[in-house]
């Protein structure tokens, strides 16, 4: 029996390498910091073929066209004959009378590298994108550098990385060849594929088992500042109390994690986060940040990525199922996928235990005060199925903040609800049940389907006033229903470039502050034809640089109400950078700032919605 089956299974393989779409990414011969790829194709079954790469991909919620990165790209017959093609535009190819196609090659370069440049183009952000510095490391996005064929995403993929000998991938991927310079993968589709990141580097990972799940963690830290050793710690810390926490609705039997530390030489990284897939998440962060710093973001930004892995990675509607590459259809449910998520990515740590009740409640309050930045009456399904668009895309950012609130206060709702035997946990987990990867749910009817899964009817209220219609959500009732009361209290009026000034960000390459494009801008900033996008490089003749960023601030906190101000910002015009003095008399903004707290005697049925709430417990 164990010949046989064996003979079997080298047949299948044949047969599966033979009807597969061979991919070779070489990292070893790379010149001007670009790759080459080749895709080799079984025999087509249309005379008419179009090849796209992606516009946008799952877990991203902006239009990037990959193609753009793209350069010589040929197309051949089986018999090494170039094939005509028309350029349909940055993603799309089409080939007439193809039936013989069975190579294309081209050249892919790296998308962070246009990062500080994005005159032309938004940025793709950096766990997304693609990286290639020859010799040092290589980040895979495989979205970024492989495409496909209409009517083929279904074709399984061999994908084979030639890499220099003593390059180190790490992905969740398992290496079926023997060899130092070779590492070759199979993968079931074109979706499998493109949820399947690597990073290539000298090895620096470390392997190792937490609440049941294998993990590798692979680190790429330009100065060798760190080791992936520095963060096992806290990252099995935080996995055990994920998997805990998730209990039934976590099957993740491995979970891989490229950590990019970003240095201060070139490319210039301004994405820093992560982005999420089934089995790995591919994560940027500055390398300057100290530790402590960055194993807090690892607790914060990986959980939510690997909470993901429920929502919506295995629980989803059909527009994520059947994801056109494309031409995506977007889902209206951003306030679950990524808002009941990033709830999760909190929650998570007061119910298990690494944060405090104050520290829990310190994040909401944040969150309440960074949602007022956004359209609080625009309808959360309106904004998320129309994401893409110009008009609707600045409100993204407000899925991880009013998103998670929306998840926190249909938490509460529904604890009131069922006397604390329910929660928006137990809902999802029931959802998961009902549903799963390889069934999807239709777009328009998951609040039914709610519905079904609690038992309460009010659950279609709260969705029709706060989710999908324009009611701001009444946080002050739902908080005081556990307890929480809202203090107001204006600050002093300062003078700063934006509404909130902790939003200011600095740019070490420019010496200049920035800001994040969905940050308000301050009264005086619009008074003098201020934008976002500027950078402030000096206040009254006054210059920043890390060393003196508090005095530069100090100054700006002594500017009087109508005192001249001149503002020297860096303004972006075509490919150049500009140097502009904008003048205008100072507005002083005062700040309402709105703190939570604990009741200090709040009711039995306050104080027991409280406890379910914040332990889990019912």
């Amino acid at each position: 029996m164990k010949k046989i089956a064996l003979t079997l299974g080298v047949l299948a393989a044949v047969l599966v390498n033979a009807q597969s779409i061979k991919t070779t990414i070489d990292l070893v011969n790379v010149k001007d910091d670009k790759v080459a790829v080749t895709m080799e194709f079984p025999k087509m079954k249309s005379g008419d073929v179009k090849f796209h790469f992606p516009k946008t991909v799952p877990g991203t919620y902006s239009v990037d066209d990959y193609g753009r990165f793209v350069e010589g790209i040929k197309f051949f017959d089986n018999k090494g004959k170039e094939l005509t093609y028309t350029k349909v535009n940055d993603n799309t190819y089409a080939l007439k009378n193809a039936q013989n196609l069975s190579k294309i090659s081209y050249l892919v370069n790296d998308s962070f590298d246009e990062e500080m440049d994005a005159s032309k183009h938004k940025a793709v952000f950096s766990p997304s994108g693609t990286d290639i510095e020859q010799g040092k490391v290589y980040l895979i996005n495989t979205h970024g550098f492989i495409g496909y064929i209409d009517n083929m995403q279904d074709v399984p993929y061999q994908l084979v990385v030639q890499k220099p000998s003593d390059f180190y991938g790490t992905t969740a991927l398992v290496d079926q060849d023997k060899s130092d310079a070779t590492d070759t993968y199979t993968l079931a589709n074109y979706a499998k594929l493109t949820d399947s990141p690597l990073m290539y580097t000298k090895p620096d990972y470390i392997t190792f088992n937490a609440g049941g799940m294998d993990l590798v963690l692979g680190v790429y830290s330009p100065t060798g500042k760190y080791k992936a050793s520095d963060f096992k710690d806290n990252l099995e810390k935080m996995v055990i109390a994920q998997k805990k926490f998730l209990g039934d609705m976590n099957t993740n039997k491995k979970y891989a994690i490229m950590l990019y530390l970003s240095g201060t030489g070139e490319p210039q990284i301004k994405g820093f986060g992560a982005l999420e897939h089934h089995e790995s998440t591919s994560v940027v962060l500055p390398e300057m940040m100290p530790k402590e710093a960055i194993d807090q973001t690892i607790t914060d930004v990986v959980s939510h990525e690997f909470f993901h892995t429920v929502n919506p990675l295995k629980t989803h509607s059909e527009e994520i199922h059947y994801f056109d590459y494309a031409d995506p259809k977007m889902s209206q449910h951003l306030w679950m996928y990524e808002g009941g998520t990033e709830y999760f990515a909190n929650l998570f740590q007061i119910q298990e235990g690494l944060i405090n009740k104050n520290e829990f409640l310190q994040r909401i309050s944040e969150k309440i005060a960074n949602s007022k930045n956004y359209n609080d009456t625009m309808p959360f399904t309106v904004m998320s199925k129309n994401v893409l668009l110009d008009q609707y895309k600045d409100q993204y950012r407000n899925v991880y903040e009013k998103g998670a609130l929306l998840a926190m206060c249909l938490d509460i709702e529904l604890r009131k609800l069922s006397n604390g035997e329910m929660g928006y946990r137990d809902m999802i987990r029931k959802l998961s049940q009902r549903f799963g990867e390889n069934k999807p749910f239709k777009d328009d009817k998951l609040i039914d389907e709610l519905v079904t899964v609690t038992g309460y009817p009010q659950v279609k209220d709260f969705y029709k006033k706060y989710i999908a219609g324009d009611q701001p959500t009444p946080y002050t009732e739902y908080l005081n229903m556990v307890g929480v009361e809202i203090n107001k209290k204006e600050s002093s009026p300062i003078f700063w470039f934006i509404k909130d000034p902790n939003q200011t960000g600095y740019d070490d390459k420019n010496n200049a502050f920035a800001f994040d494009e969905s940050s308000a801008l301050s009264p005086f900033s619009k008074s003098i034809g201020f934008k976002i996008t500027d950078q402030v490089f000096a206040l009254d003749g006054k210059t920043i640089n890390i060393q003196n960023a508090q005095e530069f601030v100090g100054y700006a906190q002594s500017i009087k109400e109508g005192q001249n101000v001149t503002v020297t910002v860096l303004r972006k015009n075509g490919d150049k950078t500009e140097k502009i003095d904008l003048k205008g008399k100072a507005i002083l903004d005062k700040i309402s700032i709105e703190t939570l707290q604990f009741k200090a005697n709040p009711t039995p049925a306050e104080q027991k919605l409280q406890d379910q709430w914040l332990t889990g417990k019912k």
